[in-house]
């Protein structure tokens, strides 16, 4: 398999350092363990998890976190939130990562709401679609609504927010640890303050919480001068390894990666550089094995609805987008399947996404799919798989840019941890 490759060096300066740090790092561990000794007591018994007075262990049994795959048995999700949802302000990694004949919406609405009957549809879709999932047993956990209109501005830049509608952008589970991506649009800065009320109770029953560095988002981390005019352009420049995040600093989001047991696989896109993509594989390793595939994709953004992991050995890889490492996956075994043609019509608004949405499915098990009422072709793919469609509408939430996969993510999935390309 592709692996991504670490260097490594050493001096005598660093060895020095090293030195340095453990005799420093022995007093202060000193230190931190009288204090932890003498303050365990009160957290403890704050814990809602917590069965007596007692610290619980630090990875319980029955941590709520657990998910190493895409398909195996969903028993509890988190999914986004509508409300509020905010245009982004038209920046360049906006634009970057948006088509041309919408420029003109974000430029007349950055900072404002999304159109109110929009919002309202979308709102209503997505409260019917918690309901069946709770309908199947799943557990549902939502965000907090947050006021996205306020301005904030920080040392670098200056910026509105946008929404807590794709938990998927921003966190990926892997075993029992939650990480929250850093993410690469200034509108999303402050994403992360709508999970943290919900990330906080998982840590204290015992899940690992992770946070990756968080970017500054200083004008060096995007190329200022992106020259995109035409799906042309923007052709060529994915070709070509040039994308609007530049490697000023690590940045990535997290619907760039999807997971196969040990195996996960990121692609560099608009909103994901090689420095995020080595931090994550740095992260993972070595229980988990990152792999970099890339795409015929002229705006490559979250990986999700262009290739998209529905079991095992079996994989949905978008007919448009078409993947140049597709023989590693034929190699070992796996079924690639091309899904049909969306049937969204023309005349829908797609702000940040495109008509693939079709493809965007969440699994709840192997033999069920959560996929959208209106996209009958696809259905009928599953069907032939043997695999039974959970269909809801959700065509106005579409247009706030995701599908099901996007407006989700599972934070427990009932398996164990395996690999899929030994």
């Amino acid at each position: 398999m592709l692996r991504v490759r670490c260097l490594r060096g050493g001096s005598r300066g660093a060895e020095a350092a090293h030195y340095i740090g453990l005799r420093l790092g022995r007093v202060f561990t000193g230190w931190v363990q009288r204090s932890f000794q003498s303050t365990q007591a009160a957290p403890a018994s704050q814990n809602p998890c917590a069965a007596d007075d007692k610290a619980p262990s630090p990875v319980p049994k029955d941590c709520p976190v657990c998910s190493y795959n895409e398909w195996d048995p969903l028993e509890e999700v988190i999914v986004g939130r509508a409300e509020n949802a905010c245009v982004p302000p038209f920046s360049v990694e906006v634009k970057a990562n948006t088509y041309e004949k919408y420029w003109g919406f974000y430029q007349k609405f950055g900072g404002q709401s999304f159109p109110k009957d929009y919002l309202k549809k979308a709102i209503a879709e997505i409260e019917e679609m918690c309901n069946i999932l709770k309908k199947e047993g799943v557990v549902v956990k939502r965000p907090d609504p947050i006021d996205w209109s306020v301005k904030y501005k920080t040392p670098d830049f200056e910026s509105s927010g946008l929404y807590a509608a794709m938990p998927r952008d921003i966190l990926l589970v892997v075993g029992n640890e939650i990480i929250e991506a850093p993410m690469a649009w200034r509108a999303r800065f402050f994403e992360y303050r709508a999970y943290r009320r919900i990330i906080k109770d998982y840590f204290n029953c015992g899940a690992k919480w992770t946070t990756a560095p968080k970017p500054t988002m200083a004008d060096e981390l995007y190329d200022q001068d992106y020259p995109i005019h035409s799906v042309e352009d923007r052709h060529e420049l994915a070709a070509q390894g040039k994308f609007v995040t530049t490697e000023f600093e690590p940045c990535f989001d997290a619907a760039d990666f999807i997971r196969a047991g040990r195996d996960i696989f990121v692609q560099r896109s608009q909103v994901t550089n090689y420095m995020g993509i080595e931090w994550m594989r740095r992260h993972l390793a070595p229980d988990y094995r990152v792999h970099i595939i890339s795409f015929k994709d002229p705006n490559p953004m979250h990986i999700d609805a262009t290739f998209n992991i529905i079991g095992p050995g079996l994989v949905l890889s978008n007919p448009d987008r078409p993947c140049h490492q597709i023989e590693l996956f034929k190699k070992a075994g796996w079924t690639v399947i091309r899904p049909p043609l969306p049937l969204i019509p023309d005349d829908h608004p797609l702000w940040m996404s495109s008509k693939w949405l079709s493809m965007n499915v969440l699994m709840l098990d192997e033999k069920r799919v959560m996929v959208d009422a209106n996209e009958t072709s696809i259905q009928k793919m599953f069907e032939n798989l043997g695999i039974s469609t959970i269909k809801v509408n959700i065509r106005h939430a579409n247009s706030l840019g995701g599908g099901f996969h996007c407006w989700t993510c599972d934070i427990r999935r009932r398996g164990t941890l395996q690999s899929y390309f030994d």
